[in-house]
């Protein structure tokens, strides 16, 4: 609906009570810049719509005189009978019925579809496609629609607009945000005429003007308090101005007598009586006496307050002197609240000095004990290290000692248990002239395989206590009628402790021998895991052993002499090894340089902090080395339980 239709509509209404109500309390002459609060933009629309209304084509109808004519008039009287047929054989008949019967006036045709069933095909190519297509459709009918858009307001003589709106993003209905011009001074809010100029950017094009207009404020329509009440369309891009009383808007088509008319007002009140009575000429006297009374009352205050003011000017320096007082009174407290905080900080800041003084002199206290500890321990680490290079010393002269010694032990037992191959049988030897299978017992005498299991447990006893090492099957050495134990097997009732396994044939279940030459077959194992040596087949046994032996008798120089007194027993006491002297031997020094006092010192092991060992007896300045024990004072270090005392 055009603008002007839309107030001659409104005009011809009757008013509601809710028009009654929202009527503006601003008259056309008062409307000011100052009651502007917003602006606002409706049906944004980026490309204008045509200024002239689209009517008929211009053709031959066009002209009047071609209504006039026989020709036409004919046509138009037979084009107002046509109706739709609704096949070829309808029409035919329809046509032959026609020519026979007269003519009658034409009927207005119905729509088809309506009674048939049938239905109206769409005119948009868009309305039968799928529905994603038909939302691709929309959206982008929608986002055509949308825009980045911005105002700017200017008035007449200023060249920079007196306000400048934010950005609204995307909205085919912008609203931005309210604002105040009192800023710009009287200058701008007291005028009654603007200029806005709207400028939009769709997608990534860039930014452009899209309208300008320029509006008298007295000359604005109110629409009402909100939009909510106003139940009309609003043209294409439609500038709402939001005053204090309510929103107004200018209509494009109207015209401007219509525009500048006033604003209804309530009806003047209509009364029958035509005469009214009027106030008395006393009253109007008494009136007039008061307003000379009220005139004289504000004479009055105006000379009053010229006096006041000229009092004030002629006394300023005092005033200002008295108004100063306060405000001096107010600094000094200020001050002197300040001078507090500060000298809290002061005595807080002269607190942490004194600590830290105190805290440096405690700890220069310390690195002075420091480093006099530090010079301490370094003289004692000077003597420490020094005492250490000499115990490496004697510790590598004493293990020197005990490898040679044990190279002397193994070629002893080499020559006391000879191990010999059987002449025309690979892997089979013979110990002491005594053949033993490698775990193959069925066709071997039973007395001979027990006298040969005989000696190779007490040459792996011998070893083990040579290598220093407890073997994890235990031997028990008894000849013929060797034994060993396996302290890993599970406990029953008839067996609590660990069981015992013979290494004998004769009067025992075969299972049990058979098991007992296996354990004593994993001894010499760890034994030769112990030098480094991995046996490729724990079943042979006496291959084993004899290649045992011959590493253990391998080294660099000549083999070592036996000492003078040999050893004569070494026992075992809680784990730790104890050593008595010979009772046969003599005061004679070996070659290998032992010395030993008359009589013989009592050698003892006790732990201490060096894990040495104590000398202790009648005359101990003599003793200088027993069994390659080097002594320090009444400290021995040992070298190795396995020791020969001379």
């Amino acid at each position: 609906m055009a603008g002007s239709e839309r107030e001659q509509a409104l005009a011809h209404e009757p008013a509601s009570p809710s028009d009654a109500r929202e009527r503006p309390w601003l008259l056309p002459y008062n409307r000011k810049l100052r009651h502007l609060q917003g602006i606002t933009v409706r049906n944004l629309t980026l490309v204008p719509a045509p200024s002239r209304p689209r009517g008929k084509t211009i053709d031959d109808d066009a002209i009047p005189s071609t209504l006039k004519s026989p020709t036409k008039t004919l046509a138009l009287r037979e084009s107002r009978g046509l109706t739709h047929s609704r096949s070829s054989s309808h029409l035919k008949g329809h046509a032959s019925n026609k020519e026979a019967a007269p003519p009658s006036p034409p009927e207005k045709p119905k729509r088809p579809g309506t009674t048939g069933g049938l239905r109206r095909r769409s005119t948009l190519e868009w309305m039968g496609a799928n529905p994603l297509t038909r939302q691709k459709k929309l959206e982008d009918i929608t986002d055509s629609r949308m825009a980045d858009t911005f105002f700017t307001i200017h008035v007449d003589g200023q060249e920079d607009p007196v306000y400048i709106s934010e950005v609204a993003e995307r909205a085919m209905n912008p609203n931005f945000r309210f604002f105040d011009l009192s800023s710009s001074g009287p200058s701008v809010t007291r005028l009654d005429k603007l200029t806005v100029n709207v400028w939009a950017k769709h997608g990534p094009d860039d930014w452009h003007h899209l309208m300008q207009f320029t509006a008298h404020l007295g000359s604005l329509q109110f629409i009402g308090k909100t939009l909510g009440n106003y139940g009309h369309p609003l043209p294409q891009n439609c500038i709402l101005f939001h005053m204090t009383d309510g929103i107004y808007t200018s209509f494009a088509d109207m015209p401007l007598a219509d525009q500048l008319r006033a604003n209804n007002l309530a009806p003047p009140k209509e009364t029958s009586e035509g005469i009214f009575q009027s106030s008395s000429y006393d009253a109007i006297m008494r009136l007039n006496t008061l307003d000379d009374c009220i005139q004289d009352a504000l004479a009055t205050r105006d000379r009053l307050a010229e006096d006041i003011e000229i009092i004030l000017h002629e006394n300023r320096t005092a005033i200002d002197t008295v108004e100063q007082v306060p405000e001096a009174e107010e600094r000094v407290k200020m001050v002197e609240a300040a001078v507090i905080a500060e000298k809290r900080r002061v005595e807080a800041a002269r607190r942490r000095v004194e600590e830290k003084k105190a805290n440096t002199r405690r700890r220069r206290e310390l690195m002075h004990s420091g480093r006099a500890s530090q010079s301490e321990k370094s003289e004692e680490m000077r003597k420490e290290r020094q005492w250490h290079a000499e115990l490496n010393g004697s510790n590598a002269h004493v293990r020197d000692e005990i490898a040679g010694q044990r190279r002397r032990l193994c070629e002893d037992l080499q020559i006391v248990y000879p191990i010999e191959p059987v002449k025309g049988k690979a892997l089979l030897f013979t110990i002491r002239g005594l053949p033993l299978p490698n775990s193959q017992f069925e066709d071997a005498k039973e007395d001979v395989t027990s006298a040969a299991l005989g000696y190779v447990a007490e040459m792996v006893s011998l070893l083990s206590l040579y290598f220093d090492m407890l073997l994890p099957y235990p031997i028990k050495v008894s000849g013929s009628t060797s034994t060993i134990d396996d302290p890993l097997a599970t406990s029953t009732a008839n067996h609590p402790g660990p069981r015992t396994y013979p290494l004998f044939t004769k009067a025992v279940v075969r299972y049990r021998f058979e098991y007992g030459v296996f354990l004593l077959n994993k001894d010499i194992e760890i034994l030769s895991n112990n030098i480094g040596i991995k046996p490729l087949d724990i079943r042979q046994t006496l291959p084993n052993l004899k290649y045992l032996l011959f590493v253990a008798t391998a080294g660099k120089g000549e083999l070592p002499l036996r000492k003078a007194g040999g050893i004569k027993g070494l026992l075992r006491q809680q784990g730790i090894l104890s050593r008595t002297a010979s009772m046969d031997s003599t005061g004679t020094a070996s070659s290998a340089g032992t010395a030993v006092a008359e009589p013989k010192p009592r050698i003892e092991i006790r732990a201490n902090g060096r894990d040495q060992v104590k000398v202790s007896g009648s005359d101990e300045n003599h003793v200088n080395s027993v069994g390659g024990l080097h002594k320090k004072g009444n400290d021995v270090l040992p070298g190795s339980p396995l020791k020969e005392v001379g």
